[in-house]
């Protein structure tokens, strides 16, 4: 090969050998962002009970350390929330308790907002004893056994017949319906707010006295109080939960429903690409989950971040899943 040919051949390949070289270079960049896009601000929602707040923030606490991204915090109230969300203002709602109405105005019409997802927790309200009640009255596990023997929860409200402690009276509730279908010997009694009611019964339950009462389940007092569920009738076709609605009573004589916890994400965050997307939809917990880490922060004053941090440490099975 002569010198000319020689010393084109080798120019040449140096420039395929750079071209190969910047290709490379910009191709894997371009690889990089689409397969690991930043991840940018997301906006979650937080709303006013502790089970939020640990949603909230065991998703804060992941969401910035294992995918870098910027979380901002609203609190913003159950119904405005939906328009917020489809204004962009939120991205993510972690715990939506079956608005139905929001849901038909907002993902099914407006297709602003979307479903992402179960978030795990379920909700359910009931008759409620402490542990202690039920091992001594073993029959107590079910309404039936109830009958006959509601003295054994007088109080000086209820005179000679039983005490039961209804719930916040702007709760779903249909208690007075209950019992007056299940020919229960109860007075209904109300302390008022949840506060108020959690004061009567936790008072009552470490004198270890007995006490019934309206109650429910995701609520971080379970993992505080050792309780048991009275087993109400079966649920029918047209069982009713909420008195408010009014209609014959004995269509409340059933065992309340379960409610199936949802997230949600506007639309434009759904769309947007980031890995918070993903993560958000993979994002579960259980009701022994939510209930620990509220525990932590409403009945231990734990910080949320703490807490968060606390949880997730003690979980990397669950959160290897989240971020896929």
């Amino acid at each position: 090969m002569s010198r000319r040919v020689k010393r084109r051949a080798t120019v040449l390949a140096a420039l395929f050998a750079a071209a190969i070289s910047t290709s490379l270079v910009v191709g894997g960049s371009a690889f990089g962002a689409g397969s690991a896009p930043a991840c940018g601000k997301v906006v979650v929602n937080e709303q006013a009970w502790a089970g939020s707040t640990a949603n909230t923030y065991i998703a804060k606490y992941v969401l910035e350390q294992r995918l870098k991204c910027d979380v901002e915090i609203t609190k913003i109230v159950e119904i405005p929330v939906f328009q917020a969300m489809a204004d962009g203002k939120v991205d993510l709602v972690l715990e939506d308790w079956q608005h139905v109405d929001q849901y038909q105005q907002f993902i099914t019409k407006g297709k602003k907002v979307r479903f992402a997802g179960k978030l795990g927790v379920v909700g359910h309200i009931g008759w409620y004893i402490p542990k202690y009640v039920l091992q001594q009255y073993p029959q107590f596990k079910t309404w039936a056994g109830l009958k006959g023997k509601e003295s054994v929860f007088k109080s000086p409200e209820s005179g000679s017949q039983g005490m039961f402690l209804g719930g916040d009276p702007s709760y779903v509730q249909k208690d007075k319906e209950l019992i007056s279908t299940l020919k229960l010997n109860f007075k209904h009694v109300t302390a008022g707010a949840e506060p108020a009611q959690v004061a009567r019964w936790t008072q009552l339950y470490k004198q270890k006295k007995p006490v019934i009462f309206y109650w429910y389940t995701p609520q971080y007092l379970n993992q505080q109080y050792q309780l048991a569920e009275v087993k109400l009738p079966a649920r029918a076709k047209n069982c009713k939960d909420d008195a408010k609605s009014g209609g014959n009573p004995a269509a409340y004589r059933c065992a309340y429903g379960v409610t199936v916890i949802m997230k949600l994400m506007s639309s434009k965050f759904a769309t947007s690409g980031s890995p918070a997307v993903g993560f958000a939809k993979r994002f579960t917990l259980t009701n022994a989950d939510q209930e620990l880490v509220a525990k932590w922060i409403a009945g231990d004053k734990m910080s949320p971040d703490k807490a968060a941090e606390k949880w997730v440490k003690a979980n990397p099975g669950k959160v290897k899943k989240w971020v896929g």
